[in-house]
């Protein structure tokens, strides 16, 4: 174990340091946009669009519609991704398998969210992606700020409450921000793949043994802020634990736990797109929660603690607080290592309302994104929620 310790701080600071020195200048753009990159290849219509946070985030969102002899937009549905990840996963199977281009066939007005950080938003209007200020946030921040603004514009641009749909930390954000009642308001209908709120029943092994070893606080002591799985140095060092000390033909189940329907002759397709980068403060809050078994804000400890929030523990976020009268649908899997059966029920236990669910035993982390069997196992299910919600009117 102290081998492995020591080659992943050696890694990781190496990783970090050569992350900052390599981005000197604010980004721009992303080198290719979604849209080129994903969305019209596969013929669908696709327009981009950017958002500034409130503290002063760019960020990337993109339209998506259906061909046809008019273009005409339905009901307006926010899809937002997961941690490491970035819009392009909803794109990353074909037309019949992508959740994304499935909405868009039913009519939906599809909108892609990407928060910051991700290769595909605009950074930051003062910061650089060198500085360290730019990595200082968390989930909490991508909740109350990043997709508070993506709704924020989705209910300007339709003029309509929209429908919402997050995939693990994408539900930990939804979870947070429909506490607050200017957020609630804008959303008719939450649909909700691995939801997360709580996570002191992690059962992924490496995430268990990365918390167990307080790697992250480990990585914070060596002053470092992004984390970015694309350095050269990390593909290194994977390779060299692949040869001799990990089984790494199982390397996604360590991760994520078992996963049943996804198509494994990919992953190197999907290893183009993935992973996108995030912070060191984010994994920090996520392992925070794994520890205490809270729904909480950042925990900066008793001193800082009292200066930010007026106490020495951080607030909870209170899902008693979200609407009872918002309906909401939830999809979670029986060997999802990360949105574990029980968490998912202790959620479920502090809910005001009774949300339609989902169950299938059988069904991973990372099925409910990529599955192949996805559209006919889950999503029919989640666009017959969202009909349902829409009955009373002529679409």
């Amino acid at each position: 174990m102290k081998w492995l310790l020591v080659a992943v701080l050696t890694a990781l600071s190496t990783i970090f340091s050569s992350a900052v020195t390599q981005s000197h200048l604010l980004r721009g753009s992303p080198v290719n946009s979604l849209c080129a990159d994903l969305i019209h290849p596969a013929n669908y219509s696709c327009t981009e669009h950017t958002i500034e946070t409130k503290d002063g985030y760019i960020l990337a969102l993109q339209r998506v519609a259906s061909h046809g002899p008019r273009l005409e937009y339905g009901p307006p549905v926010l899809l937002q991704h997961g941690l490491f990840m970035a819009g392009d996963a909803w794109f990353l199977n074909s037309p019949k398998e992508s959740l994304s281009f499935i909405l868009a066939d039913h009519g939906f007005d599809v909108w892609v969210g990407n928060v910051r950080g991700t290769r595909y938003s605009y950074g930051h209007v003062t910061l650089s992606e060198s500085d360290k200020e730019f990595w200082d946030w968390s989930w909490q921040d991508l909740a109350m700020y990043d997709l508070a603004a993506m709704i924020q514009y989705l209910y300007s641009v339709s003029n309509s409450q929209i429908f919402l749909v997050g995939h693990s930390q994408g539900t930990l954000m939804s979870f947070a921000a429909l506490t607050q009642p200017h957020v609630a308001e804008m959303v008719e209908a939450a649909a909700l793949l691995c939801p997360i709120s709580y996570l002191d029943h992690v059962t992924a092994p490496l995430v268990e043994r990365m918390v167990f070893m307080h790697l992250d606080q480990m990585v914070v002591a060596l002053g470092l802020h992004q984390i970015n799985f694309r350095s050269d140095m990390l593909v290194k060092l994977v390779d060299s634990l692949c040869e001799g000390h990990m089984d790494c033909t199982d390397f996604l189940t360590s991760i994520t736990g078992t996963n049943c329907c996804f198509n494994a002759s990919k992953i190197e397709y999907y290893l183009d797109y993935e992973p996108h980068p995030s912070s060191v403060k984010n994994i920090r809050h996520l392992f925070q929660m794994i520890r205490k078994g809270t729904f909480a804000q950042y925990d900066y400890g008793y001193f800082k603690n009292l200066r930010t929030y007026g106490m020495s523990k951080p607030p909870e976020f209170k899902l008693s607080l979200i609407p009872g009268s918002l309906p909401m649908w939830m999809g979670y899997g029986g060997t999802d290592g990360l949105a574990d059966v029980t968490d998912v029920e202790h959620t479920l236990a502090e809910l005001p309302s009774r949300p339609e669910l989902l169950y299938l035993e059988n069904y991973g982390h990372i099925d409910f994104v990529l599955g192949a069997s996805a559209n006919e196992d889950v999503y029919k299910h989640m666009i017959q929620f969202f009909r349902a919600r829409k009955m009373s009117t002529s679409w």
